[in-house]
């Protein structure tokens, strides 16, 4: 039986190049777990998101919920398996926002209308990571500037996880304050801190799993709160500041629920066409497009610096099936009926536990599988408490500030665009935009223009137009 054992690890390991990346099966199934629960907030935040745009259709929210599990662990798993990159991935947020409130409030269309569209993108995206292109833009940046972005991401999870454990939130005279009227108020905000020092203390004590204990002892302190003194959840009303954020850590009923899969399959393929006209749908569906492209982009290039996994043109390994990988969640989001679904920065949470491996995406993609009929248990995690993770793996990420020219403007301009943008625009990709136009102004300014390579140029130019979209709709459509 022993022996049996060993081979099915040694099978494991050689599979996953475990070993050869400097890791081990412990490190990379804890790094699966941080990973799930610093992710698991999409189960909740997706379908509430989602359900702005249910209006006409019998889909529910633990429909959505569902959905969202079920894809999200199928394309998790995926990425762990054919790819071999510690990636996890979910519906994207800010994508499912564009589903609600752009395609379906704003734009008039059928919540099975604005899936139509989600495929397309993907469709479109996965064509152009089939001919090399999205990979070869990829390979054209210039290696510093994928630094400052891994720098961004750091800095923008950072925020994620803050404003997620309401440390910081929106102030009354202010566009940010820390916690209400500048003091950290309620049970929640001392959670947080507690996770947050438990894991700095176990860090700087070199103690393994730090990042993962910082997150059981800190859910495991406010369902002690929450059994002690019921606070509820902080309503959008603001009636209950200092109630939890998105989850309650305790548990009601039974930890087990019976999926409903009625978002599968509720797609309409054709129907925006028919009711936007075809210039209209192109410009929703470039507008998709350029968000997931440069999103994963960003993301596993900080996956990849946070691992020590790039080589030295800053490039990941097999970054073409990670691509790939990526675009086809597009396309099943939209035929699952759950939104794009893309590659998950919080995938660092994992990566800063130990992670190097598609093991660790594969333990994460199990637990989505898992959280279908444990949904009750898994929103016993408090948001405050999944948000450590995310402050400290900034901090980790942060440290590589330090790899950038800061006395070349040309690098240093382009690379603080990149890493103020994303946290203050609360957007990747505006981040990214914002570094490559800088980088090519001024290398043309520096009579350097010959040295840019010709995709820099064209991305450039793209983001020009994405930044500038609404005036170019209003042209076009003549509103």
């Amino acid at each position: 039986m022993e022996t049996t054992k060993t081979t099915q690890l040694s099978a494991i390991d050689k599979f996953f190049r475990i070993t050869e990346r400097g890791s081990t099966v412990g490190r990379e199934v804890r790094g699966g777990v941080v990973t799930f629960f610093a992710m698991a907030y999409i189960l909740v935040l997706n379908p509430i998101i989602l359900s702005n745009a249910l209006e006409g259709t019998d889909i529910s929210i633990p429909a959505i919920a569902a959905g969202t599990a079920l894809i999200a662990g199928v394309l998790t798993i995926l990425m762990g398996v054919f790819a071999n990159y510690p990636l996890a991935l979910a519906a994207g947020m800010g994508l499912n926002a564009m589903v609600a409130f752009t395609l379906v409030l704003g734009s008039g269309l059928t919540f099975q209308e604005a899936m139509g569209l989600i495929f397309w993108e993907g469709v479109l995206i996965t064509v152009l990571v089939l001919t090399g292109f999205r990979e070869a833009v990829f390979n054209a940046v210039p290696t510093q500037l994928k630094v400052a972005i891994s720098v961004g991401i750091g800095l923008f999870i950072a925020l994620i996880g803050l404003v997620n454990s309401g440390i910081i939130r929106r102030g009354a005279g202010t566009p940010v304050e820390l916690g209400i009227h500048g003091s950290l108020s309620g049970w929640p905000a001392l959670v947080f801190v507690f996770g947050l020092f438990v894991t700095i203390i176990l860090f700087v004590r070199k103690v393994r799993g730090a990042i993962l204990v910082g997150i059981l002892s800190s859910t495991a302190l406010g369902f002690i709160i929450e059994f002690v003194k019921p606070l509820g959840v902080n309503t959008s009303d603001g009636k209950n500041p200092t109630g939890w954020g998105l989850t309650v850590p305790a548990l009601h009923g039974s930890p087990v629920s019976i999926p409903d899969f009625a978002t599968l399959g509720a797609i309409d393929f054709f129907g925006a066409f028919g009711k936007l006209g075809v210039i209209a749908v192109v410009l929703l569906v470039f507008t998709l497009m350029l968000a997931d492209f440069f999103d994963t982009m960003g993301t596993m290039v900080a996956i990849g610096h946070e691992g020590d996994l790039l080589d030295k043109d800053g490039n990941p390994p097999n970054a073409r099936r990670i691509l790939l990988v990526d675009s086809l969640a597009a396309v099943a989001g939209g035929l699952g009926g759950v939104s794009s679904n893309t590659s998950y920065v919080e995938s660092s949470a994992g990566v800063g536990e130990g992670a190097r491996t598609g093991l660790a995406s594969v333990v994460t993609g199990v637990l989505f599988l898992l959280s279908i009929f444990f949904a009750p248990v898994v929103e016993m995690v408090p948001s405050e408490a999944a948000s450590t993770a995310l402050v400290f793996v900034g901090f980790l990420m942060m440290m590589q500030v330090a790899d950038i020219d800061w006395h070349d403007a040309a690098i240093a301009i382009p690379a603080f665009f990149t890493i103020a943008f994303m946290p203050f625009s609360y957007n990747i990709t505006v981040g990214i935009g914002a570094g490559f136009i800088a980088y090519v102004v001024i290398c043309a300014a520096k009579g350097k223009a010959k040295k840019v390579h010709p995709l820099m140029w064209l991305i450039a130019a793209l983001f020009v137009v994405f930044f500038t979209l609404d005036p170019i709709k209003q042209v076009l459509l003549g509103a």
